[in-house]
């Protein structure tokens, strides 16, 4: 663990170097979206190599009061050890996290499967479950849109999810999600099984090779559809984009404002052409290797077991815990490691 997390330290600290002989060339704000990116570039990693430092200080700190030799002390030497060694587990799961998008944003999306009213209602418990995580995490949310199901849960859901590494973390989660219980909307009550699709995107905000032209999107505008009453918009404020070129559609409609939910709009539509390119990339690699195979709906990626007994197993990493309410109250972090960990 140690020894990963300082050659990462290592690594950082000759990036940042490289970095700063860069920013003091005269020609670099001939390009100011170059330069701009540079240095936002570099602030995240002055940012991440004074952590790095300040951690530094605190195993000194640490190694001086053990060797003074004093018992009453072990109390807090003991504290201290398992605080730095917690730091540096978090500290070396972030070397797994090397991709392109892994530091930024996520959007997060939920689209109930097969199944009707116990596929919505799973829908939902798996948007709580994970706004419950983001919570946990210190991730700030925003539901971009939202269609409500005709009897309880809902059909789908984009939630933005706002913090470091939130993309790293959350794109374990992409794949279907397969849920066996005893369902409380059959009157029989049978046990059922539903499934809904979980989307994670990385959501982009500076990147060339991600343009979008104003031509190949139609834009659509309609009225936002609600539970009825009040919640219903009298205005056309609702906007559908549909990007000609690959037949992405995109729709946003959880805002009274027009302006903001076309944004939102276009924010998941860069996100989704960035997971496309991404996609495509990891297609052509695996064909080289012989070894891809189409995702296709059903092949879930986690079974969610609530009857005849409790479970949750994710099927890639193997890992899985009884403990299924906890789970569905946001503890995903074992899952999130073990995945982690297998991919690299």
């Amino acid at each position: 663990m140690i020894s990963w997390s300082i050659f990462d330290f290592a690594k950082k600290k000759s990036e940042l170097e490289q970095l700063e002989k860069q920013a003091e060339d005269p020609a670099l704000w001939d390009d100011p979206s170059r330069a701009q990116q540079l240095m936002k570039k570099l602030a995240n990693l002055r940012e991440e190599v004074q952590e790095w430092e300040k951690l530094e200080k605190r195993i000194a700190d640490l190694l001086d009061l053990a060797q003074m030799e004093d018992e009453s002390l072990l109390p807090e030497i003991e504290q201290e050890v398992d605080d730095l060694r917690r730091i540096l587990e978090q500290k070396e799961l972030n070397t797994l996290l090397s991709g392109p998008y892994d530091q930024g944003n996520a959007l997060l999306a939920i689209h109930a499967g097969a199944g009707g009213t116990d596929s919505q209602d799973w829908a939902a418990m798996l948007q709580r479950m994970y706004l419950r995580w983001a919570e946990r995490s210190g991730y700030q949310t925003e539901i971009l849109d939202m269609t409500e199901g005709e009897e309880a849960g809902i059909k789908s859901v984009t939630i933005a999810v706002n913090g470091k590494y939130a993309y790293g973390y959350l794109k374990s989660e992409k794949g279907v999600h397969r849920l066996v219980r005893l369902s409380p909307f059959d009157a029989a009550h049978r046990r059922h099984t539903s499934f809904a699709l979980v989307e994670v995107l990385p959501e982009i905000e500076d990147d060339d090779e991600i343009v979008i032209n104003p031509e190949d999107v139609r834009i659509d505008i309609f009225k936002s559809s609600g539970a009825g009453g009040q919640n219903v918009q009298k205005n056309a404020t609702a906007i559908r984009l549909l990007h000609l070129p690959t037949g992405i559609i995109v729709t946003c409609q959880n805002e009274r404002s027009q302006t903001q939910n076309r944004e939102n709009a276009f924010r998941v539509l860069r996100a989704r052409l960035a997971a496309l390119k991404q996609e495509q990339q990891e297609k052509d690699l695996e064909a080289l290797r012989g070894e891809y195979q189409k995702a296709e709906w059903g092949s879930q990626i986690r079974s969610y077991v609530l009857h005849p007994y409790q479970l949750v197993k994710d099927h890639r990493t193997e890992y899985e815990t009884g403990n299924t309410q906890a789970v569905l109250d946001g503890e995903l972090d074992g899952f999130i490691e073990a995945y982690l960990r297998w991919k690299r």
